[in-house]
């Protein structure tokens, strides 16, 4: 194996990036084919066509939440980066499954063990980070690891759009597969990060300190927020590419929504990282303000895209989804901050359980279902609603925060 010394932070960091990239990508190839699979499964005669294929995102979202407590919770008391390989490889065979689908079932099963796959990743890489990273550096480092959401995202839906248009949307499948494959057999010859006291910390962990996170304001506010969030972010943007085919936009349209997210995404996950940790001197709680006064602004610009033609509903849109961004590092930083290093894999797994049972394992289906019965703006326009919920939870939770995160960090160095 390789030894932590020879293995630095940056370095971790940087292999914790790609896997998180193909991980959205893995996601977001599915939603950009979305029109070929509905059309070669039901056809265009069907009623209900978009309330079926609307069920591929919670078939993932339903076995990626409930693996993810399991893995969190192994990952609390194992070698983090064996999870994480494990289920690298089963994400990635799975998607190059997806493309042998040759019933919408068949499709359905894949996805699920997508899911799980992700589940074991996802509460683990996270925790990784805030390990290797000291508080002043993690808001930095975490907003560079959530880079790859808009990044992965955008690539998935133009490598997806770009390839069912010259070939079919079961090669889609086959080529974002093989790099999670060779990521994953190379986290096998990682040591986990993890130093001699935050080993010793995890073996004390207890059921009371589990019990103890919904005892944390910030925590509590901070995933109703994001519960809030990802119902909004996960319907619109798996039906992203079925409203631009309602608007009458061809199927390359899904590449020029793939770029306006890698560059408006890009450059509001790594601003809004730098605004938390710059305003943090000044307002203790900066990392919640930054957020929620990010998702008040992106509402309406997301409203005002919806009623505009195109092409310059593409405006309204860029500047959108620059500010939905602009509370990822943020927010997963102030999770991490507040949760004691023994529980952190499971407080993310919890985390994960939480918002997207009740967030975008609910939405796909439902915009599916509204627009069926009214069209895709009326059905866009009530799920986008939810982000001013989220952005008023993070306002509140602004007070709650330093006290949070100060009684995490004297724990730690008490201890230490």
């Amino acid at each position: 194996m390789i030894s932590e010394r020879k293995t630095g932070p940056n370095t971790l960091l940087g292999l914790l990036i790609a896997i998180n990239l193909f991980n959205y990508i893995d996601r977001q190839v599915l939603a950009s084919v979305e029109p070929e699979i509905r059309h070669t499964f039901f056809g265009s005669d069907y009623a209900h066509a978009m309330e079926k294929t609307g069920w591929l995102a919670p078939a993932f979202l339903v076995s990626y939440m409930i693996s993810a407590p399991i893995f969190g919770w192994l990952a609390d008391r194992t070698s983090r980066w064996i999870i994480i390989g494990a289920g690298v490889i089963l994400w990635s065979l799975a998607t190059a499954a997806s493309g042998l689908a040759g019933t919408f079932m068949f499709l359905l099963i894949t996805r699920l063990f997508v899911g799980v796959g992700e589940g074991a990743y996802g509460p683990a890489a996270p925790t990784i980070i805030a390990d290797v990273f000291p508080l002043l550096r993690r808001g930095h480092a975490m907003s560079f690891f959530y880079v790859a959401i808009p990044v992965g995202s955008a690539l998935g839906y133009a490598i997806g759009g770009f390839v069912a248009s010259h070939w079919n949307w079961q090669t889609a499948f086959f080529v974002v597969a093989p790099p999670g494959l060779l990521m994953g057999i190379g986290c096998f010859f990682l040591r986990d990060p993890r130093d001699d006291a935050v080993k010793t910390a995890r073996q004390r962990a207890r059921l009371r300190d589990y019990a103890s996170l919904v005892r944390i304001p910030s925590y509590i506010l901070n995933t109703l927020a994001m519960t809030a969030l990802t119902f909004a972010i996960g319907g619109l943007s798996f039906w992203v590419p079925g409203y631009l085919e309602y608007r009458g936009l061809p199927p390359s349209s899904r590449i020029i929504f793939g770029g306006i997210t890698v560059l408006a995404g890009l450059t509001a996950t790594l601003l809004g990282g730098m605004a938390g940790d710059r305003l943090r001197s000044r307002f203790p709680g900066s990392y919640f303000l930054v957020s929620g006064i990010g998702i008040l602004i992106a509402f309406p610009f997301s409203a005002l895209m919806l009623f505009t033609a195109f092409p310059f509903a593409w405006v309204p849109m860029f500047i959108a989804i620059f500010f939905l961004f602009f509370n990822t590092g943020p927010s997963n930083t102030a999770l991490a901050n507040v949760t004691a290093p023994s529980i952190r894999a499971t407080a993310f797994a919890v985390n994960i359980l939480i918002i997207h049972a009740l967030g975008d394992a609910l939405a796909p289906p439902l915009i599916g279902a509204v627009a069926d019965r009214t069209n895709m703006n009326v059905a866009f326009l009530v799920v986008s609603a939810t982000m001013l919920f989220a952005g008023v939870l993070w306002l509140i939770g602004v007070k709650y925060l330093p006290k949070d995160t100060n009684a995490v960090e004297s724990a730690y160095q008490s201890s230490a």
